[in-house]
């Protein structure tokens, strides 16, 4: 059986670590010509491209902030240059700066909503234009529960989530017509280092909110972007999939 990415080309930002990282593996082990947009290098880089090539897929680093429009743009077309054309680009980064409204900096409100939307849009714009000259393509933005349903102290992360699920419709709304797809993915609370950083009493409150009784992996989440990218989903456009454990229905 073939593999769902083999010989696609594939984009994700925030790929270093986290959510990324497994998305990027796991992209890699279907096939997928991979690269990732990240300020710094993953840990253990070369043990990642060596298992990819033996999987049948390859793995590529591309220094990027992806808030610098400059960078982005740049980057975009360094993967132009060299594979051709861009099959997925799976917008994942995102960064938090919690706190109460009204003790909350402008600098903490603009970083997360730049880094977690602005992001989303710089990348998308550009990669969105050489998709629709192909009529072939396939854009995953990844949102959160947290952008659906609210979350005391995550204002600007909240905003940012939300912004992606408007963003992601009316993309999709706009590109449709040209044979390209786009959907947003809504992690709950998955484990990954942004939230080890919780504390374990208030870990312990937030599982016991999940129906199906654990926290999430970087994995779930890559699983599902895996559908979204390949061929299996093909009819599927305009769509935010939770992969939260029932947390948020």
């Amino acid at each position: 059986m073939d593999k769902l990415l083999q010989d696609k080309v594939c984009v994700v930002t925030g790929g270093s670590k986290g959510i990324g990282r497994a998305i990027v593996e796991l992209f890699a082990s279907q096939g997928g010509r991979v690269y990732y947009f990240s300020r710094s290098e993953t840990e253990n880089a070369a043990a990642l491209t060596q298992k990819a090539a033996a999987s049948g897929g390859a793995v590529s680093w591309i220094a990027c902030d992806v808030s610098d429009e400059k960078q982005v743009d740049a980057a975009v077309e360094a993967v132009i240059k060299e594979a051709g054309f861009i099959d997925a680009l799976v917008n994942n980064a995102g960064v938090t700066r919690d706190g109460l409204v009204f003790r909350m900096s402008l600098e903490d409100w603009n970083t997360v909503i730049t880094t977690n939307l602005t992001s989303a849009f710089l990348v998308s714009r550009v990669a969105a234009r050489h998709m629709i000259k192909r009529r072939s393509g396939c854009i995953v933005n990844v949102s959160s529960v947290v952008g659906i349903t609210g979350n005391g102290g995550q204002t600007n992360y909240a905003a940012s989530k939300a912004g992606v699920i408007g963003f992601t419709k009316s993309l999709a709304r706009e590109v449709a017509s040209r044979g390209v797809r786009v959907n947003a993915i809504a992690p709950g609370y998955i484990d990954t280092s942004m939230t080890e950083k919780i504390p374990e009493e208030a870990k312990e409150k937030l599982k016991a909110t999940i129906p199906l009784g654990r926290t999430g992996t970087g994995e779930d989440v890559a699983k599902a972007a895996l559908y979204l990218c390949s061929d299996l989903s093909s009819y599927v456009t305009g769509e935010i999939l939770k992969v939260d454990g029932g947390m948020g229905m």
